[in-house]
């Protein structure tokens, strides 16, 4: 009895073509998971940059990664408790004379929409930009922020 090697992906000429048609399939799927847009077609790229939320003390923080972006292709809104990061990242051929073995950089329009956790002061909020990294600070409501309560000793 002969052992025979088990390939779950057919290799074709170029192995590497086929990892690299899996990984995007795979980064596809967990785009569309993860509530980042799809594209509508397969040719067509679609790119959502990445975001952290978290929360301190007085604030919401937004930080949002936006490489190779100048601050006026950014442009944020807020309504109710949705923030919007709109923008756009302009495509440079640096190769015009050559031709491109690989090409991961995604260039086009973006949107991402936020949900916000709690309620924020709108006329308060405060957004700066530095080494390609969005900031957004988004103040609490008053009532919202923890309070310390002093303990009276009987």
């Amino acid at each position: 009895m002969a052992l025979i090697r088990f390939r779950p992906f057919p290799l074709a000429l170029d192995p590497s073509r086929d990892l690299t048609d899996i990984q995007t399939q795979m980064n596809r799927l967990f785009d569309n998971f993860l509530g980042q847009p799809a594209p509508s077609a397969v040719t067509e790229r679609v790119w959502a940059p990445a975001v952290d939320m978290y929360e301190t003390k007085n604030d919401v923080v937004v930080s949002a990664e936006l490489p190779g972006l100048n601050e006026k292709d950014i442009h944020l809104s807020i309504t109710g408790d949705l923030l919007t990061i709109q923008g756009e990242r302009h495509w440079n051929d640096d190769a015009t004379d050559g031709s491109h073995y690989r090409r991961e950089r995604w260039f086009g329009k973006f949107e991402r929409t936020l949900s916000l956790p709690m309620p924020v002061e709108t006329g308060q909020i405060n957004a700066t930009y530095h080494d390609g990294v969005l900031t957004v600070k988004l103040p609490k409501v008053e009532e919202i922020k923890p309070k310390e309560i002093k303990i009276d000793v009987a």
